[in-house]
This record gives structure tokens, C-alpha cells and sequence, in this order.
């Protein structure tokens, strides 16, 4: 009988096989291409843009950072919640595989979501550093903000694996997710600008994304602007986010592989 957190590990070491052996297929995705946005708009268009209240009298370079960490890790989240967890269950079937040994499906769900947490973490350190080479990391803040875009994109990615587990076809179920969620999201829940400058109306759909928690909680981190009440109104919500998607995940898990 196995321990269940060495269980879990064993799911967590069987995704490292895999991803040692074939990194350089993500490091495009999950490193470089925040990097390109962070210094295209940063740099590019935020030589455009004279530090004001509306970037917090940062350089609009230095105010881009800790939102691009965050928005980093939710886009992370989800090319790592959707077509994989669809590979396990129907194309590589390592799922079914592990099941066969004394792993269970609850173990195997709460695995994979250690494995995405761990994936987080390393391409939110490795951006991180990055933009301390650049000069637009203001201070350790940014350790903070780095535990803190982890939370947001573990908040997304969690409702996202349970979604995943019940996709049958061939994954264009995902496409509507990738186009009408993660894209607006990226772009409207205040990574670019404070969500104050969007219309009264639209401003409630920002509030819900987890996107836009984070993105507060990355930047107050990042610039030492912390505020005991927002921030546990807003690692409140991620947290809930992530335990009501972790426990839909179990479930999902536990269906789709019979037991």
C-alpha cells in the first residue's frame, strides 16, 4: 500500500521523465513568449508612455512585470490543464496505466495538479530572473509576487483540469476556452491597464477572472503596496477557486476512470 503523497510524487516523477526529455518543445510557450510581450510592450510601447498615476509613477516597463508574471503563469496554466490532461485519458493513456497499479484516481488528479504547480513555479522563477536582467524588477517583492501569480494560475488551472477530464473528442472543446477566456482575459483583466478604464459594464467580468486577483496581488507584492483586507479578499477567492476546481477535478478523475 502505498503512501498517498508518495503516490502522488510517483505521478509528479512520471511527468518529470517526460518533461526532461522534452523540454525545449515548451520553452517557446512558457518563457520566451512572455518575455517577447514584455519587452515589446514594455519596452516598445512603454517608451510611449510617461510614468503617471495610472502606472503607480513606475516606468510603464517596470508596471508591465509583475502583471506579465502573473498573466504568465494563468496562460501557463492553461496549456498545461488542457490538451495533456486530454492525452492522458485518450492518446498516451498513462492515466489508465497508473491506475493499474495501486495509484487511484483521486491520487492521479491531485498528482497532475502538484505537476502543473511545480511547472508554475519554475517558468514564473525562470521569467522572473529574466526581468531582473531587463532592470524591471523593483525589489524581492518580486519573490511575493512570483507565490502569488503561481496562486492565480493554479486558480485557473484547477476548474480547467476538472473540464478536461470530461472532453471526449479530439480537444476543439478547448479551443472556444483558449479564444474567448484566455485571450480577453490576458488582455482586459488589468494586465495592460487598471480595469478602472474599462466601461462600468465590462469592469465585472475582470473581477471574476482570477487573472485580475492576481494581477492585484503581483503588483502590490512587486511595489511593497500591500493591504492587509485586499489581499485576503483576493488570495481568499484564488484559494476557493482552486479547491472547489481540485475537488471537481477528483471527481472528474475518479469517473472517467471507473472507479
Amino acid at each position: 500500500m502505498l503512501h498517498p503523497w508518495q503516490a502522488r510524487l510517483l505521478v509528479v516523477e512520471s511527468m518529470w521523465t517526460w518533461y526532461r526529455r522534452n523540454w525545449r518543445a515548451t520553452v517557446v510557450s512558457t518563457v520566451l513568449t512572455p518575455v517577447f510581450f514584455l519587452v515589446a510592450m514594455g519596452f516598445g510601447l512603454g517608451s510611449q508612455i510617461q510614468p503617471s498615476g495610472l502606472t503607480g509613477g513606475q516606468s510603464y516597463a517596470v508596471y508591465l512585470m509583475p502583471a506579465m508574471l502573473a498573466a504568465a503563469a494563468v496562460q501557463n496554466a492553461a496549456g498545461e490543464s488542457t490538451f495533456p490532461i486530454l492525452s492522458g485519458f485518450k492518446w498516451s493513456r498513462v492515466y489508465w496505466g497508473m491506475t493499474a497499479t495501486p495509484i487511484t484516481p483521486a491520487q492521479v488528479a491531485t498528482g497532475q495538479l502538484l505537476w502543473i504547480f511545480f511547472r508554475l513555479a519554475f517558468s514564473g522563477a525562470v521569467f522572473a530572473i529574466v526581468g531582473t536582467v531587463l532592470g524591471v524588477v523593483t525589489g524581492l517583492g518580486i519573490i511575493l509576487s512570483l507565490v502569488f501569480a503561481v496562486l492565480a494560475g493554479m486558480a485557473f488551472a484547477a476548474p480547467l483540469v476538472a473540464f478536461a477530464a470530461t472532453v471526449e473528442g479530439e480537444g476543439t472543446a478547448f479551443s472556444p476556452v483558449f479564444r474567448f477566456i484566455v485571450l480577453p482575459m490576458t488582455l482586459l483583466a488589468g494586465t495592460f491597464f487598471p480595469v478602472t478604464e474599462l466601461p462600468a459594464l465590462v469592469r465585472p467580468l475582470a473581477w471574476i477572472t482570477p487573472l485580475w486577483h492576481g494581477t492585484e496581488l503581483t503588483r502590490a507584492a512587486a511595489f511593497w503596496d500591500l493591504e492587509f483586507w485586499p489581499v485576503v479578499g483576493h488570495m481568499a477567492y484564488l484559494l476557493v477557486l482552486t479547491g472547489i476546481g481540485g475537488a471537481l477535478a477528483v471527481r472528474n478523475f475518479r469517473r472517467r476512470l471507473g472507479v
